[in-house]
């Protein structure tokens, strides 16, 4: 019985951190997808629900200062079908995405003042409360830089996208008291330093619970290379990858199990100039949004001229075609399967991807539940 005694502190606490273990087993990665409300229709029923944790809808405009539904006929029946979902998955989250890459332009003068702040926070919380969905998901690009042409931004972004969080958690959770019902904040955020510098992210973090990083759409404008890679890699003329922006978001003070590692469903051309064997590297001299990876797998790996490389450093796939000199960056199973283990390794919180339908025979997603064990 001494000897129990005398153990006892330390057996406490090896017992503690073997529960802590245990409760990090159980608690699985978020699988968040993206799905195009924007488009119009939905079609629900080519969704596969019980592999995937939420649905952030895309997009909900901003006018006159409020969140607003551009295409209220499509979007309530999307709503109606996609909370349908639930029948079959009841615990499935979802959440309206506020803003895009079209849609940034009015985010500045919504949350310019308190009062501003506030119309704006209750416009988006109403939406969440009349269609009886589970949150808000934020997509400014960006604060304080340039998105796209004739976005309005300003220094004061930088502050105001933490101001606004925090009203928004507010409203969330007023209605939370009202509905008993656990209601979600989370951000789409770049995977590019710059953000960092125009952002309080170790401020707004306390407010969000997943911070998804866009961590595609990493291209030079000059050299082609990879648009989705997880390392940095000699061959790789970017200077961007997965890792770098997780990294970078830590050191900013996110906590690492609030962070969500994006993947790309798509892939990017690039029009290559000049000789190249691989592509690789090319002179750039057109570029387009490419095909989804279902279409890429079919009709494109390995087929109709293009061969498939893979860059065992950046654990990025490409295709080039060296007669029509077009070069394709995308991700694969494979770019995935080493994804997913990174986010399991690193402790983070899971995944999201753009967009749901890029990929519609589900090749990615299969693999992503096959890797976080959904």
């Amino acid at each position: 019985m001494k000897t129990i005694k005398k153990n006892f502190p330390a057996l406490l606490i090896l017992f503690l951190a073997q529960f802590a273990l245990g409760q990090q087993r159980i608690d699985k990665p978020v699988i968040i997808a993206y799905a195009g409300g924007y488009k119009g229709l939905i079609d629900t029923s080519k969704m596969e629900p019980l592999k995937i944790t939420h649905i952030n809808y895309a997009f909900i405009n901003i006018k006159d200062g409020k969140a607003f539904l551009e295409n209220k006929k499509t979007d309530t029946v999307n709503f109606k079908n996609l909370n349908a979902l639930k029948r079959i998955n009841k615990d499935l989250k979802i959440l309206i995405s506020i803003g895009g890459w079209s849609w940034s332009e009015n985010f500045s003068n919504a949350v310019l003042t308190d009062s501003s702040r506030r119309a704006f926070a209750k416009s988006a919380v109403d939406i969440v409360r009349g269609y009886k969905l589970d949150g808000v998901d934020i997509d400014w690009e960006y604060p304080g830089m340039a998105g796209e042409a004739g976005n309005l931004y300003r220094p004061e972004d930088k502050q105001n996208y933490t101001l606004m969080f925090a009203v928004l958690r507010e409203e969330l959770n007023m209605l939370e008291k009202q509905s008993a019902k656990k209601l979600l904040l989370t951000t789409a955020t770049a995977g590019f330093a710059s953000f960092l510098d125009n952002t309080e992210m170790a401020k707004a973090q306390q407010y969000l619970d997943y911070v998804n990083i866009m961590t595609y759409d990493f291209y030079s404008s000059k050299l082609a290379g990879h648009h989705t890679n997880l390392f940095s890699s000699s061959l790789n003329p970017s200077d961007n990858s997965a890792d770098k922006a997780v990294k970078a978001y830590v050191a900013a003070g996110v906590p690492t199990n609030k962070l969500v590692m994006g993947i790309a469903f798509y892939g990017r051309n690039m029009k290559i100039s000049g000789e190249s064997k691989i592509g690789l590297g090319g002179k750039i001299t057109s570029q387009t949004f490419g095909d989804g990876y279902s279409k890429i797998k079919d009709s494109l790996v390995n087929k109709n001229g293009f061969k498939e490389y893979r860059d065992e450093e950046a654990k990025a796939p490409y295709l080039y075609n060296d007669q029509s000199q077009l070069f394709i960056t995308y991700d694969n199973e494979w770019s995935v399967k080493h994804k997913c283990d990174y986010v399991l390794e690193k402790g983070m919180a899971g995944v999201m991807f753009w967009e749901y339908d890029n990929d519609e025979k589900g090749y990615l997603l299969s693999e992503i539940n096959k890797v976080l064990g959904k």
